[in-house]
């Protein structure tokens, strides 16, 4: 008998597991797919460590989180500093001098806001949409050619079509700064996310191409408390309905070539590439393999967004006012359980950065166990 059987081998999963075994308890972790480490999974291939479901960047201000994490893997000191391709112009991510200076000529940060100001104005009014929304934040220019096609694409669906709120905060510099996310502590795993995720499991009992649902009774027999971190719906055999996702589809490709883009991410912002973005993967740890030389090849990944369907690997969930209504339905069967603890992105149907993961783990486990 087992104190916690906990389904899934992510992030969530990978902390409660830790936490537990620390204060000497039993565990017992099954993950449906063939690999530990949920979707911050990362393979070597050519001496590089492939995210293999999208970009992993981990970053925050939160130094419990930082001081907690980092005493599984040393971190590097890689910034994410997107470039926007928008119709072979580029331009750097976030929105600083540097993007106001490409998009009108303008030098000095006054200029910008003046620029940016004028473009607002055609906005009166509260937003009505997500098209309105940018278009009151940063003006017509710039959501033409870096916001409109991008998220179009990411959400299958057109902005006047999208709800103001996904928009709501854009960060705008009147700085010459590309570091996209701005936060305290920034980086890597040195020898990617797996390893990392392997040393927070030591102790744990691991088994792997485990479906829960196919062997539920059995399964749930084995431990006192359940941490479960799917998707909530399918727990409870999707009785009130399936709650929406959008998918993401990845084209791997390696080429005999050091170099193809020269950063790790570029977002293709027009409407007409059917690829979100492109993620070169040896940029995550600056082209060097494990021995600091230059790796000779390369691998990339073109993202394409999509509508989630059975069988995909859902990813965003969509957090609109249907959606919304629907998990506070099985919220409130959730609550209902019994011995069963539901957490991470699919267990609360929330987008989390790794982070917020991290210390919603942390803390839950505080609660639970010690």
């Amino acid at each position: 008998m087992y104190d916690y059987l906990i389904v899934g081998a992510g992030l969530y999963g990978a902390v409660f597991a830790q936490q537990a075994i620390a204060a000497g308890k039993s565990v017992l972790v099954i993950d449906k797919r063939p690999h530990i480490a949920g979707n911050v999974y990362t393979e070597e291939i050519e001496k590089i460590h492939v995210h293999k479901y999208g970009a992993h960047i981990f970053h925050t201000n939160l130094k419990h989180v930082w001081d907690y994490i980092t005493q599984f893997a040393e971190f590097n000191r890689f910034t994410n500093s997107p470039v926007a391709n928008y119709h072979g112009e580029l331009y750097s991510l976030p929105f600083n001098m540097y993007t106001f200076n490409k998009m009108w000529g303008v030098v000095t940060p006054q200029e910008a806001a003046d620029k940016i100001a004028e473009q607002r104005k055609e906005i009166t009014g509260e937003p009505k949409n997500l098209e309105e929304q940018a278009i009151s934040l940063v003006g017509r220019d710039i959501y033409e050619k870096l916001i409109k096609g991008y998220t179009e694409k990411q959400w299958g669906r057109d902005c006047k079509d999208l709800p103001a709120f996904i928009i709501k905060r854009l960060p705008v510099r009147l700085t010459f700064d590309n570091n996209y996310f701005n936060a305290l502590y920034q980086g890597i795993p040195i020898g990617g996310y797996t390893r990392m995720v392997e040393n927070m499991l030591k102790g744990a009992e691991i088994r792997l191409n485990t479906d829960y649902f196919a062997h539920k009774t059995e399964l749930d027999a084995l431990a006192e408390t359940v941490i479960y971190t799917g998707a909530i719906d399918a727990y409870f055999d999707f009785r009130f309905g399936t709650l929406e996702y959008r998918s993401v589809k990845f084209e791997n490709e390696t080429l005999d070539s050091p170099n193809f883009q020269g950063n790790a991410a570029v977002n293709y912002t027009d409407r007409e590439t059917p690829w979100t973005r492109i993620i070169e993967h040896k940029w995550f740890e600056f082209g060097k393999d494990a021995d600091g030389n230059d790796i000779p090849k390369t691998i990339i990944s073109r993202e394409y967004s999509s509508e989630w369907k059975p069988g995909d690997e859902p990813y965003y969930p969509v957090n609109d006012e249907k959606n919304g209504a629907l998990y506070a339905k099985y919220q409130e069967l959730a609550q209902q359980e019994a011995n069963v603890i539901f957490g991470g992105r699919l267990g609360e149907y929330k987008y989390y950065d790794m982070d917020a993961v991290i210390a919603a783990a942390l803390k839950k486990a505080k609660k639970e166990v010690i």
